[in-house]
């Protein structure tokens, strides 16, 4: 008998041949094959489940989120005998092979994947996503539900109450922070961290994704003189929210109602030292109680009127949408984390944000043939084209899983 996966009657598998669609355009087999290598993933003897066809399968796992892996690996291969690529039978790995090879595959692989891929998409005529030669970023912070396992328990940590006062109850939570490109939704930075990790000391983690040029929209939790330094270090310009408790004493009213202030350390109470110079913008919004109070590294009132500024602001949201389309229309509502140890449980995470990225690159191109606001496209409807699409598209090979020329390594 044959084991799952193998072919009856041919020396070649159908694991060797399998269509992913729009994800093998984001995610070409050799830049995969690349990453196998830097990451030392790449296997040492011919696998049912080659390295390569591991990573093709994460990233399906998280486009078809909520169905079984033995349905993601028959909707990986649907395509093959409508195309007359494949006539043999096969069967379909067992949900244990592909748990042990997604657990030799590991993290690292996805995590590589997604640092050289996951870049701002947005082009100089991208509607919608610039301020005035800035291109507008925004930073923010959010969980993901894990399944209720010692291991994820242990490794992360679940909420300390509930709303009632009942302590260690649901289920255990990742915390991630991103980046996220405001005109195009693509998440350009992402940290991952135990829950009891704070959204600060993971922001640290992404502002190396930080480039001269970009407007970075924070809200009034990332505010602190250390990691303002941080980021404003980068050559990033900074626009955030500050709560309405701290002090910003006036040096200079400006013309246009934004005034030069300075910040201080929270331990330099006796402002002992020199502060760091910024610009207060204060407003008010219809409907709305209390002054909102934002900084900005902008000085010069000419290159950024207050006005604008306070305006600009709201665009942070767009870092709300993009979590919208991943935890609610990719991963479905109430998205719970499919993996039961905490490697898998970053790896699948990091398989959502490449597959997000894929279909928002892809958004962009559409939007700037026909000369859109990337926003006026629907993320649910290019969702069900990349969805029909993996079905329907050529098929590749992915048993090698080295650049050529190389050997592998040992």
């Amino acid at each position: 008998m044959p084991r799952a996966g193998q072919l009856k009657s041919s020396g070649e598998r159908l694991s060797d041949r399998v269509a992913v669609g729009v994800l093998t355009q984001a995610f070409p087999p050799g830049l995969v094959d690349e990453v196998l290598a830097e990451t030392g993933r790449v296997q040492q003897r011919n696998r049912l489940l080659p390295a390569r066809l591991v990573v093709y399968f994460v990233l399906a796992m998280c486009l078809f989120s909520g169905q079984s892996y033995e349905e993601v690996a028959r909707l990986l291969t649907a395509g093959l005998r409508g195309a007359r690529r494949w006539c043999a039978s096969w069967a379909v790995p067992s949900t244990a092979a592909i748990w042990k090879a997604r657990s030799r595959l590991g993290v690292a692989p996805l995590r590589q994947l997604f640092v050289r891929v996951c870049r701002p998409v947005a082009t100089p005529d991208t509607q919608g996503a610039f301020y005035r030669g800035w291109r507008l970023a925004a930073i923010d912070g959010t969980t993901f539900d894990l399944p209720d396992t010692k291991a994820n328990v242990d490794a992360f940590g679940r909420p300390p109450r509930s709303g009632r006062g009942e302590q260690n109850v649901g289920c255990p939570q990742l915390r991630m922070v991103g980046l996220v490109e405001c005109g195009t939704h693509a998440v350009f930075g992402a940290a991952i961290g135990a829950l009891r990790t704070g959204e600060q000391t993971l922001a640290r983690a992404v502002l190396p994704s930080l480039r001269p040029g970009m407007m970075l929209l924070a809200d009034r939790g990332f505010y602190g003189v250390d990691l303002w330094c941080k980021a404003a270090a980068t050559g990033a310009d900074l626009l955030w929210r500050v709560r309405k408790d701290l002090v910003l004493p006036v040096v200079e009213q400006l013309p246009d109602g934004s005034y030069l202030t300075e910040i201080f350390d929270r331990s330099d109470i006796h402002h002992t030292r020199r502060g760091v110079p910024v610009r207060a913008v204060e407003y008010t919004i219809a409907g709305h109680e209390g002054v909102y109070r934002l900084i900005t590294t902008i000085l010069d009132p000419g290159k950024a009127p207050a006005a604008e500024l306070a305006a600009l602001y709201a665009q942070r949201w767009e870092f709300e949408s993009t979590l919208d389309e991943i935890k609610t229309h990719l991963g479905g509502p109430r998205l719970v984390l499919r993996s039961q140890h905490p490697e898998g449980a970053e790896q699948e995470l990091y398989g959502f944000l490449l597959v997000h990225h894929a279909i928002r690159h892809l958004m962009h191109q559409a939007a700037q043939q026909a000369g859109q606001d990337p926003d006026r496209i629907s993320f649910t409807r290019s969702l069900r084209v990349v969805r029909r699409q993996v079905t329907d598209q050529a098929a590749f090979s992915p048993r090698q899983t080295h650049p050529r020329n190389q050997s592998h390594p040992r």
